[in-house]
């Protein structure tokens, strides 16, 4: 499986901006018609906008993907001490290549398993993670470790797909992205994440466009 996804990545390395910022026309396409015409630029602007520009704590992205939507947040942000983790290498050098060329020298990017994240406990005031719960392997080990890392009264703000809310976007989950290694199964539905969220953080905010999730929670 970790080979799979890994592969799966590296063969959309070329056209993953593309098709998350609604570049071209069929990325456009792509996202009205799978996936209940949810605007990933419209909830990465929500999601981002959760984080202050002058944060000055710690803050784990993980995963970090090519950083197409974060460079520009985290420009603002001089002041913050951001890790970035990615399981698929590829994803990883274009992040990095992308926070170099834009001087973003506060942001530290590292290859890792969100399932065994290399942190000590309550190291970090907020997590991240856009676009990454559906495509982890072991979901249990990747919600425990993001409680494990993130201190009490931090912040878990995230968004990834989530069953139930169009069969257009369900068929083409299992039918294509599942078998081609970009997301893995099971797959939650909103009132199950929501349910699994608040027996362990205060949710601050809980949102559905398409069959997209988006939220903010503090930890108990």
């Amino acid at each position: 499986m970790a080979d799979k996804i890994r592969e799966s990545y590296r063969q959309s390395r070329n056209i993953y901006d593309d098709v998350l910022t609604r570049d071209k026309w069929w990325s456009r396409l792509y996202m009205n018609i799978f996936w209940g015409g949810c605007n990933d630029n419209e909830i990465a602007r929500k999601v981002l906008g959760y984080i202050p520009d002058d944060f000055k704590g710690d803050l784990l992205d993980v995963p970090v993907g090519t950083g197409i939507f974060t460079y520009g947040k985290y420009g603002r942000m001089k002041d913050a001490r951001i890790v970035c983790v990615d399981y698929s290498q590829d994803m990883l050098d274009r992040a990095e290549e992308r926070f170099r060329e834009n001087g973003l020298h506060q942001v530290k990017t590292m290859q890792g398993d969100v399932g065994a994240l290399p942190f000590r406990d309550r190291q970090f005031d907020i997590v991240l993670s856009m676009n990454g719960f559906h495509a982890f392997p072991d979901k249990e080990k990747a919600y425990s470790e993001v409680h494990r890392v993130l201190k009490p009264g931090g912040l878990f703000i995230a968004c990834y797909y989530v069953k139930g809310q169009s069969r257009i976007s369900d068929w083409l989950v299992n039918a294509v992205l599942s078998r081609k290694g970009w997301f893995t199964p099971p797959f939650e539905t909103a009132e199950r994440l929501r349910s699994r969220i608040e027996k362990q953080y205060s949710v601050e905010e809980f949102h559905l466009d398409g069959s997209i999730v988006y939220f903010k929670a503090t930890k108990h």
